[in-house]
């Protein structure tokens, strides 16, 4: 049995640098105990309070339970008894064995368990009921507070606890882990790897036991040697199977930890073993060699083994060199880069696109190993809004070389040189790449369009690599506006136009937003390709903001022309791009149309137009589109107007009269 530390008396560490803190107060954990210790009152954490809504978010607690402080449960609670070990946990009422068999492996790792369960806390002198844990979340590492108040029934824990009723330490853990993803309801089912990552800031590799490489007994003796987290289950074909026993003892879609490895002289022979951990404790192998198990018999039981490496340079065996990283955090956001895998190709190239630029083979070899890992955040914390795991994986392309997000039709006629071994519903999707230098294209996202996450990618190389986000920069290229015809030169077309506007200008020669609805209407009404509603007052209103140079609200001719020449190009394009004819755009056609438009917009506009002019199934009509083009021209043109004022052609410098000024314009 190892021993790994004895929790020693309260000592004033604060919250490591790397660490974040995240309670309400902005306070950290020193200093919530050290005002507690002052005012002589035990804690109460606000943010995940002793009541049902920490507990589930849809059931209600079949038993009654009572949230009791340790010191309430057993006369002298201690935080750890002699080293935290992974004989210390038993699972409770919670379906959550997964984070058991994680616990349990962490117990191995003396650094790893030390940076989890900060070693500056006790029930001894400074105890002020508060506790703190860290646990790595999407590229960073945070400071977890919890007051000891835990769910009871009959003066026991509920959830997890430790053989000796004495100890709290896995309790307190699980407690604030449920705090971590809102609740202990939110625990439910899982993958090991999952904690594990959540426990190490590590990089998962999941292996198929039956197709495992023919020296998977020296990568899982490395990987426990350099402390890496391992864990184990059996495949189940059906719900039906979930939980059930083998003849063997073992348990169906049950998480087990490994937690030791090893070769024997049996018989004159050496016999591989495997020393197996299953959280419930009372269900045994009761196969051949009792407590442990043959390798053997491991690899014919047990269907699935994910490791957990602790650090980028502990990923290649034998490797002496740390590996590069690169992090990535990005959002699928429906109608903007939420495109789903290549099979829907309308949609797969709004996808976000990450340029990887590999520079320098591997030692002695052709070609650039790296890892690619794409985790979605914060969904089990979303289980309660009935967020499920997302079906998510990635492809990689050979670059064409331009420093632009690429289109459809780039996806249309070229292949992925590699990809996700799968799209799956797990938290991340990791996998290994060889490939030869030069630029690609890696595009992350989930297997079905319209899917909404965020997302953490991490690229671990073995040699630097440079990433660049090709979301593009916004750039507007607008066409100088026609002049005037001279008079005499007008063609057919312009004078019946002059006739139409004279008609109904009246004698003024302008037309007002009434009167230009009138017209428009009229003359849109007579395109039969054009499935068209009326255009709204409002749409008239914002037409002659954009053209209306004397600022009297009215068109006058000049200025009603040159909207007509936008007017026809705004039209085309429209036909162009309703590429199936319904008289509606979908907010993916519409990022085309707007880029042949002159509008080199970013995922973050985009975003913004698709929620401000699409409807509910993501499509926009006429007036819709007319609006959009109107707004973003009248904002091109003002930013060009005012930035000429500038050395610096991107920026612009307002005061609060001139910004409402140009807001209400806009």
């Amino acid at each position: 049995m190892p021993y790994l530390y004895r929790a020693p008396g309260p000592q004033k560490h604060p919250v490591p640098e790397d660490a974040h803190i995240t309670h309400s107060s902005g306070q950290s954990f020193e200093q919530l105990r050290q005002a507690c210790v002052q005012k002589g009152v035990l804690f109460e954490d606000a943010d995940f309070p002793a009541n049902n809504s920490s507990l589930f978010y849809s059931e209600r607690p079949q038993i009654p339970f009572v949230w009791k402080r340790p010191g309430e449960i057993v006369k002298n609670p201690e935080f750890i008894l002699g080293g935290a070990t992974r004989t210390d946990i038993c699972q409770g009422e919670l379906g959550d064995c997964w984070l058991l068999a994680a616990i349990a492996s962490l117990t191995l790792n003396e650094k790893a368990l030390a940076r989890v369960i900060p070693q500056d806390q006790s029930f001894g002198p400074g105890y002020a009921g508060i506790f703190h844990f860290q646990f790595w979340q999407h590229s960073e590492w945070l400071d977890v507070v919890v007051d000891d108040r835990l769910p009871t029934f009959r003066d026991r824990l509920v959830f997890l606890h430790s053989a000796d009723h004495q100890e709290f330490w896995s309790a307190l853990l699980e407690k604030a882990y449920a705090k971590l993803n809102g609740s202990y309801e939110a625990l439910k089912g899982g993958s090991t790897i999952e904690a594990m990552e959540d426990f190490t800031g590590g990089v998962a590799e999941t292996f198929a036991t039956k197709e495992a490489p023919e020296n998977f007994y020296e990568i899982l003796e490395k990987a426990l040697k350099r402390g890496s987290l391992v864990g184990c289950s059996i495949d189940i074909r059906n719900s039906a199977e979930s939980e059930a026993r083998t003849p063997f003892g073992l348990i169906k879609g049950h998480a087990y930890s490994v937690t030791g490895i090893d070769q024997v002289n049996f018989r004159g022979q050496k016999t591989e073993l495997i020393r197996v951990r299953n959280p419930w404790g009372q269900v045994e192998w009761n196969g051949s060699w009792s407590d442990r198990m043959a390798f053997r018999d491991f690899k014919t039981h047990f269907d699935k083994v994910e490791i957990c490496n602790l650090t980028p340079d502990a990923l290649e065996e034998n490797a002496l060199h740390k590996w590069e990283v690169t992090v990535h955090q990005g959002s699928w956001v429906r109608g903007s880069t939420a495109g789903g895998c290549r099979n829907f190709l309308d949609t797969f190239w709004t996808n976000p696109q990450i340029k990887l630029s590999l520079t320098e083979k591997d030692e002695g070899q052709e070609d650039c190993t790296f890892l690619i890992a794409l985790m979605q955040k914060d969904r089990r914390k979303l289980k309660r809004f009935g967020a499920d795991m997302l079906t998510i994986g990635y492809a990689i392309y050979q670059s064409p070389g331009r420093d632009e997000h690429l289109n459809k039709d780039f996806f249309r006629y070229h292949a992925s040189q590699a990809r996700s071994k799968t799209f799956i519903n797990l938290r991340e999707v990791s996998d290994r790449f060889k490939l030869p230098p030069g630029e690609y294209i890696l595009i992350p996202s989930t297997f079905e369009p319209h899917q909404e996450a965020d997302f953490c990618l991490r690229i671990f190389s073995e040699k630097k690599a440079v990433t660049q986000d090709m979301d593009g920069d916004v750039a507007i290229d607008l066409p100088e506006p026609p002049k005037p015809t001279p008079a005499g030169q007008e063609t057919e077309e312009e004078l019946q136009f002059r006739a139409l506007f004279e008609q109904v200008a009246g004698e003024d020669m302008e037309v007002t937003a009434e009167e230009l609805k009138y017209v428009l209407n009229a003359v849109l009404q007579k395109k039969k390709d054009l499935q068209f509603k009326k255009l709204s007052l409002m749409s008239c209103k914002n037409i002659i903001s954009l053209m209306d140079t004397s600022g009297n609200g009215k068109l006058e001719f000049g200025e009603f022309t040159v909207f007509w020449d936008k007017l026809k190009k705004w039209t085309n394009l429209f036909l162009q791009f309703d590429a199936d004819k319904s008289g509606t755009m979908s907010s993916y056609e519409l990022r085309m149309a707007l880029k042949a438009a002159g509008f080199q917009l970013n995922h973050h506009l985009l975003q913004l137009i698709v929620l401000r002019y699409a409807d509910e199934g993501l499509q926009l009509d006429f007036d819709d589109f007319l609006n959009c083009l109107v707004r973003l021209d009248n904002a091109s043109r003002v930013f060009q107007a005012l930035s000429t004022t500038n050395e610096d052609k991107e920026f612009i410098c307002l005061n609060i009269n001139e910004f409402i000024n140009l807001t209400m314009n806009i």
